[in-house]
């Protein structure tokens, strides 16, 4: 049995040169990427919206009219998980500045050629794998205190209420959330919610018959 193929990288290039697009479509191709193409900025957030969790890297053209690269970069590190460099057609230290201000993962100079322009794509390329399983493993981190947190809530509430120890109150949450096959932190989010709603309903109740 044949070991399955690797899927294709897809890249998205942008710039209002047609015929650069076309030699940047020839030689990433011919590297082993797809791509996708857009010619303005709106083009190329037209793509992100419909494939942006396919999207590997876009080349963003510095200058371009409208909707400059600069901007658009803005908008997709604001916006967007999109990582993204530059290709300029100027070679000065104020404009390598501005790309790695806006967040680019990498800086190419027109006129473009293969031999630079393979290294210092998948130069890129991999800097901004490692930013995606950077941002992964602290979603990740964060889910992961978040659910400790709630969980760490639950069994406090559940020592207070019922006199017990640590351990035992979160044996009875544990085994409770298996019986019910869900997880630990969702019984331990319901039930800290309950105990929210019971101490509002407390506080009114209280405020009422001091009322009365």
């Amino acid at each position: 049995m044949s070991a399955p193929v690797p899927a294709r990288r897809l890249i998205l290039l942008v710039d209002d040169d047609s015929l650069l697009l076309d030699y940047l479509v020839a030689v990433l191709g011919h590297a082993g990427y797809d791509t996708l193409t857009a010619s303005s900025a709106a083009e190329a957030l037209q793509h992100v919206a419909e494939r942006e969790a396919d999207i590997a890297l876009a080349l963003l053209d510095v200058s371009m009219p409208g909707m400059s690269g600069l901007d658009l970069a803005r908008r997709l590190k604001d916006h967007t998980s999109v990582a993204f460099m530059f290709l300029s057609s100027v070679d000065d230290a104020e404009t390598a500045r501005q790309a790695a201000s806006h967040g680019a993962v990498g800086f190419v100079v027109k006129p473009v050629d293969a031999a630079r322009l393979l290294p210092a794509f998948e130069s890129a390329l991999a800097r901004a794998d490692e930013i995606r399983q950077l941002r992964r493993t602290e979603a990740n981190l964060n889910a992961a205190l978040t659910a400790g947190r709630e969980t760490s809530l639950a069994v406090g509430l559940l020592m207070t209420r019922f006199q017990t120890d640590r351990n035992t109150a979160f044996e009875v949450l544990r085994d409770h959330a298996r019986s019910s096959r869900r997880k630990v932190n969702e019984v331990a989010e319901q039930l800290v919610a309950a105990e929210e709603l019971l101490n509002g309903l407390h506080g009114a109740f209280a405020a009422r018959l001091k009322v009365k």
